[in-house]
C-alpha cells in the first residue's frame, strides 16, 4: 500500500481538528448536518408539502419573485433553476414542482450573506410548474413558471 506522507498528515490533522471542536463543543450536530424536513418531503400532494413544511398551504403571488428557467428541458434529470427575489428579511426559499410524485426538490434557510438568491438543477419527471415560495417577514409569497419536458429533446 502507497501511502504518501503528506496525504496522511493532512487528514490526520484536519480529523483531529474537527474531533477537538466536537469534544469543545464548538460544533453540534445541528451544524455539521443539514436539518431534514422529512415530513415535507416524499409522495404527496403539493399543498400537504407545503403544510408540513410551513405549516400553512397561504401563499401570496409576488412580482418581487424572479424565476429563471428553460421554457423546454431536453433532459428533465437536470433543470438548470435560478431563484431571485427583492423582498426584504428572506428566511427561506422552497423549490417545488407542482405536478411531481415528490413536489418539494429543496429547501434553503438563509442567512443574511445570501439572502435572495438561489441557484440549482432539479430533476422533473414531466411537464409542470416550479413554484418557488419565499418566505420573508412571516409570510409567505409564491411565484410560478411552467417548464415542458420533452423526451429526446424533441421539443414536443
Amino acid at each position: 500500500m502507497n501511502m504518501k506522507r503528506r496525504v496522511f498528515l493532512k487528514g490526520t490533522l484536519a480529523s483531529g481538528a474537527v474531533a477537538v471542536a466536537v469534544g469543545a463543543g464548538l460544533l453540534t450536530s445541528g451544524q455539521v448536518l443539514a436539518s431534514w424536513p422529512e415530513s415535507a418531503f416524499g409522495n404527496r400532494p403539493f399543498n400537504d408539502a407545503l403544510s408540513n413544511l410551513h405549516g400553512s398551504a397561504d401563499l401570496s403571488d409576488s412580482d418581487a419573485i424572479e424565476i429563471e428557467a428553460p421554457d423546454i428541458a431536453e433532459n428533465g434529470m437536470v433543470v438548470p433553476i435560478t431563484i431571485r427575489t427583492s423582498l426584504s428579511n428572506v428566511e427561506s426559499i422552497d423549490l417545488l414542482v407542482a405536478e411531481g410524485n415528490s413536489p418539494l426538490t429543496s429547501s434553503y434557510q438563509m442567512t443574511p450573506a445570501v439572502a435572495g438568491f438561489i441557484s440549482t438543477r432539479i430533476k422533473m419527471g414531466q411537464s409542470s410548474d416550479v413554484v418557488a415560495v419565499v418566505k420573508s417577514g412571516g409570510k409567505l409569497h409564491s411565484a410560478r413558471r411552467e417548464v415542458k419536458v420533452t423526451v429526446g429533446g424533441c421539443g414536443g
